[in-house]
């Protein structure tokens, strides 16, 4: 490297050598402030950061399966969602006194009640209702289809337009989903396949408007504010199950159950509905939905890598076409 500090003084009296140097100092300064800047541009212009914020909260959720199935042997569903959510609510708190500051409008809460109500409320509500009368086989193969509500609904309620490569993916990926539920090794029979199908799709179809809603709320409110609101209108919706919390002998609080409640609290409530709703306010609603069908293949690859779960052939088949579809949903785009 040239140390033009030890050499500008030798031609200190030559203006002619002094100016041109000065010039090529400065422009060797912006080239390499150009340089420097260059990698982060790319990264936000290619739209790395969202997909990055949409794949964590993908892999939150799949690995939250087998910890909430760990702590429903000792609490109800009920105390297990209040206290995921006054978790998450706790280490929130910091952002909650500017939650409404400059972005709330007058009628707002129209919006933002039923975007609460939908997600976590009716839909935990729903979906662990469901799966009372059904498999969760089946209600996987529903679940699936939220981002194909998604991109319908983002057709009409957000005027985003259909592409055929995003339609393309959702379709391989469900197929991937189906497959990939269908051939795991389970012998669980339904009680009452109907009902518990119909409220795991009305459980399903309460996910896929809380994702229009937040995507319509996010050009304003800053995303975490929503996932704030979400957690305290969990709270106070799960609020019945603090009276068997209440209850439980003091030895039931293990430190596995503690930290095992602290994870679903602050990295998945929290974490990965924060981190999805950030993701999803720098890209469409329909992109980001599509990310939601890699959970149970997140679910299924946690489960057998840690937990010793079954993963036959067929299965990881299906899970490479759901991740195919994915990447085909997020490919450049042409109007259907």
């Amino acid at each position: 490297m040239i140390d033009y500090v030890s050499i500008t003084p030798k031609y200190k009296n030559d203006s002619h050598f002094h100016g041109k140097n000065m010039k090529y100092l400065k422009s060797s300064n912006r080239s390499l402030q150009s340089s420097a800047t260059l990698p982060m541009n790319l990264i936000e212009t290619s739209g790395f950061l969202p997909v990055a914020a949409l794949l964590a909260a993908v892999v939150l959720w799949g690995a939250s399966f087998a910890f909430m199935r760990t702590a429903l042997q000792t609490l109800n569903p009920w105390a297990v969602m209040w206290l995921r959510m006054i978790i998450g609510l706790f280490c929130i708190i910091p952002v909650i006194p500017g939650m409404f500051a400059g972005a709330y409008k007058k009628g707002d809460w129209k919006i933002l009640l039923p975007t609460v109500m939908f997600q976590p409320c009716i839909y935990f509500f729903l979906e662990s209702r469901a799966l009372l009368f059904t498999t969760s086989s089946q209600a996987g193969i529903i679940s699936s289809f939220v981002p194909l509500m998604v991109t319908v609904g983002a057709w009409i309620f957000l005027s985003e337009k259909l592409k055929w490569q995003n339609s393309a993916g959702i379709c391989i990926s469900i197929t991937g989903v189906v497959g990939l539920t269908l051939f795991a090794d389970s012998r669980a029979t339904a009680v009452n396949p109907l009902l518990g199908n119909m409220l795991e799709v009305g459980a399903m179809a309460a996910a896929a408007a809380n994702i229009i809603l937040v995507k319509q709320l996010s050009g304003r409110y800053n995303p975490w504010h929503l996932t704030a609101m979400q957690l305290l209108a969990g709270t106070i919706f799960f609020l019945p199950g603090l009276k068997q919390i209440l209850c439980l002998p003091s030895d039931t609080w293990t430190v596995q159950l503690i930290l095992i409640l602290i994870f679903l609290g602050a990295f998945v409530s929290l974490g990965a509905f924060g981190l999805y709703n950030w993701g999803m306010s720098k890209i469409t609603a329909s992109k980001a939905s599509s990310f939601i069908n890699l959970v149970p293949v997140t679910a299924v690859i946690i489960g057998w890598s840690m937990l010793g779960e079954s993963l036959n052939g067929i299965q990881c088949i299906a899970a490479a076409l759901v991740i195919a579809g994915v990447l085909l949903s997020q490919s450049r785009e042409k109007d259907l």
